[in-house]
């Protein structure tokens, strides 16, 4: 961007999203000479809306949120409030979306104004060419684009129509000098906005609401469990709860993808899913159908973000899939067969019947995925002799066995002047407490890689446990055979 943007200070109410706001502001006051534009996405209930909203209001812009309905309605909402900023002496009246447009672009002729659609897909989906109307708005020569320093930033929460709004054949596409993802937040910073300093509470928190900042504000309503031995009854309370609004909040989240149709189609993947079933034939022999009704589903579903494809470090050809929304996954795994019981106001009997196949089917994969990513973003260089530039999962062969060993943590990074070096090698245990054992195990998987030509040289071993390291581990670490990261290192260190 040309310039230095002014500085626009991030509201005292907004907790975190730094780089998100700095991204925001720096667009909006863009000091070039003609009208940008901008898209903002992120599943719904991540703060996209505040985000934008205080951006509009710290910058002196506009901000109209659509809702569904007609293309004559929106467009006469549209007049009203586009009226009421300008100070107009009454409502605005539009014909067309051309129109409307263009005096978005007429508001920046002064100075740049940042100017905000969210819920974009509603007008779309009531006005199908609307991408087209402002495709041509912003025509590279067109005087009305030139002379205009509107900040243009078209917002959505279906994840699936925002990420084609401008890829492949999209009418946008090469149009937009700014794409933001608002994501969760990420485990760390999701403890430290419930106030939780407890790593194992934390951690048994995000397993249920992840890091939707709105599930506490106003989904509970800054309900927080006391310490661990409340977390029992903050569950029932909450999440299991048929009073509070979390309790139907995971079948409510593919009603944000309105473009599917088979919506039950897709419940039952993500039930597949949810119960163990990681591979497409899994899945496809799970619901009883052919393998290739299963693809596309699983692919509208990344997009929608609410499920994760995972790549085999070893065997680029097989991937796994994971549900990426740990609501879901909860939801699957303790609710959705004992709605029933739960709709009589019995959470408590269902949770002490429950309790056990959440912490093996919901947090023992969770905590495999958080290891993953703190080594990804909060892992120092040094931990593992480089930066790390790929972390995933693999399976390595063991044909004297007769059988395949898992590898949960599969580090690649920069080492000098190579790329993909294989750093790394790391098993998760949520529930064990980790020993000379697994560290043996982890020693023989490195020589079956080595055996078959991998270059295991810069290889360091890894043990990741929520229930710690016998004292032979922890002497281990100190000879420089092992790294051990346990639920402090994970929430607090490198």
């Amino acid at each position: 961007m040309a310039g230095k943007p002014r500085n626009l200070a991030k509201p005292s109410d907004m907790f975190d999203r730094d780089w998100e706001w700095s991204e925001l502001t720096a667009f909006a006051a863009d000091p070039g000479p003609e009208a940008t534009l901008g898209v903002v996405s992120g599943r719904r209930r991540q703060g996209k809306s505040f985000l934008l909203d205080s951006l509009a209001r710290a910058a002196g812009g506009f901000y109209f949120c659509a809702y569904e309905a007609t293309e004559a309605e929106s467009l006469r909402r549209f007049g009203e409030e586009l009226g009421q900023y300008t100070g107009a002496v009454g409502p605005l009246r539009f014909d067309r979306w051309e129109q409307c447009v263009d005096a978005l672009l007429a508001l920046g002729r002064e100075k740049p104004v940042p100017v905000v659609i969210d819920e974009f897909p509603y007008l779309a989906r009531a006005t199908p060419s609307l991408p087209s109307i402002v495709q041509v708005a912003y025509g590279p020569r067109r005087p009305e684009r030139l002379e205009s320093r509107t900040r243009l930033l078209l917002c959505g929460s279906s994840l699936a129509f925002m990420g084609g709004l401008l890829g492949g054949t999209s009418p946008l596409r090469g149009r937009a000098s700014l794409e933001l993802v608002v994501q969760p937040l990420d485990f760390r910073r999701a403890a430290s906005f419930w106030g939780i300093d407890d790593p194992r509470l934390a951690l048994f928190v995000h397993s249920v609401v992840g890091g939707t900042p709105a599930y506490r504000r106003e989904f509970v309503r800054d309900d927080v469990p006391a310490g661990l031995d409340d977390f029992d009854a903050w569950v029932c309370r909450t999440a299991l709860s048929p009073r509070s609004p979390l309790y139907r909040e995971a079948r409510y989240l593919l009603a944000d993808e309105s473009d599917l149709r088979d919506r039950a189609l897709y419940h039952s993947v993500l039930a597949a899913l949810a119960s163990g079933n990681a591979t497409a034939g899994g899945i496809a022999g799970c619901l009883g159908r052919p393998a290739g009704d299963i693809t596309h589903p699983l692919t509208v579903l990344q997009d929608c973000g609410l499920v994760r494809r995972e790549v085999d470090a070893f065997r680029k050809n097989r991937s796994v899939y994971r549900v990426g929304e740990p609501l879901i996954a909860f939801d699957h795994v303790v609710s959705r067969t004992k709605l029933a019981l739960l709709d009589r106001g019995l959470a408590e009997q269902v949770w002490e019947g429950s309790r056990a196949r959440f912490l093996s089917a919901v947090v023992g994969p969770h905590f495999e995925q958080i290891c993953r990513e703190w080594v990804a973003h909060f892992a120092a260089p040094a931990t593992f002799g480089g930066m790390p530039i790929d972390v995933s999962y693999g399976t390595v062969a063991d044909p004297a066995a007769r059988t395949s060993h898992e590898i949960d943590v599969v580090v690649r990074g920069d080492v000098g002047q190579d790329n993909g070096v294989l750093l790394s090698l790391g098993e998760a245990k949520w529930d064990q407490v980790m020993g000379e054992g697994h560290l043996e195990r982890l020693r023989h998987i490195a020589a079956l890689l080595a055996g078959r030509g991998t270059d295991t040289s810069a290889v360091r071993l890894a043990c990741y446990s929520g229930a710690g390291f016998t004292d032979g581990l922890w002497r281990a670490q100190a000879r420089g055979e092992v790294v051990l990261v346990d639920l402090r290192r994970l929430y607090a260190a490198e």
